[in-house]
């Protein structure tokens, strides 16, 4: 039962990731803030947080 746990986590973790690089994505292809909560589910709060934490180019 504990295996599944971690598996669980795992999968998890890697579907978060995931969703952190679409949104990365949308951002520079230079989608709307607004638009990208509404197709990742997220809040425009968490998107926010992910746009702040990408370095600058």
């Amino acid at each position: 039962m504990r295996e599944s746990v971690i598996y669980q986590s795992i999968l998890e973790e890697g579907a978060e990731q995931k969703t952190r690089q679409i949104v990365v994505n949308l951002l520079k292809e230079g989608v709307s803030i607004d638009l990208v909560a509404k197709a990742t589910g997220l809040t425009v709060e968490q998107i926010q947080q992910i746009q702040a934490s990408q370095p600058s180019e």
